[in-house]
């Protein structure tokens, strides 16, 4: 007893071998990938890991002086050894962002903590987080944004 006319049956078998044949020869390719594919794959990889790609958001603790942001940064490393902290030249302020969330909720979640310690503490979106404007104890700050001035004049 046959409930679909011979067309539609026939039909149904010829596409289903069809899609059949298709994902037994997907299955036998091999696929050729080009070497730098994985090098590029590594360089993104990198990008991301030092905060140069993506969208994240990060957490300004101070804008201003720069004896000032060194203190604020000393006694963040102290309370806040977790996050990752940089000093960012933008003229005529020194700003002390610290961390580097991706999920907003995260960076929520970081300046809930942050703000008992450091009140004016906010949340942003850098335009760009470049690697040359991180400092730690062995780099000089002032060498760090006349790398920035001329980077920024570069086009």
């Amino acid at each position: 007893m046959n409930i679909l006319p011979k067309s539609t049956s026939r039909k149904t078998i010829a596409l289903l071998s069809f899609i059949f044949s298709l994902h037994i020869q997907a299955q036998q390719d091999n696929v050729l990938r080009d070497a730098r594919l994985d090098s590029l794959l590594q360089i993104k990889i990198e990008m991301q890991k030092g905060h140069l790609l993506g969208e994240n958001y990060t957490i300004q603790l101070h804008s201003g002086a720069l004896s000032d942001g060194q203190e604020i940064m000393a006694a963040f490393k102290h309370d806040f050894p977790q996050w990752p902290i940089m000093v960012h030249y933008e003229t005529p302020n020194y700003k002390v962002w610290a961390g580097n969330f991706s999920v907003r909720l995260s960076a929520d979640q970081a300046l809930k903590a942050i703000q008992r310690k450091f009140p004016t503490a906010f949340i942003f979106k850098p335009a760009l987080m470049r690697k040359e404007t991180s400092t730690s104890e062995n780099q000089d700050p002032e060498r760090s944004d006349s790398d920035n001035k001329t980077s920024q004049n570069k086009p």
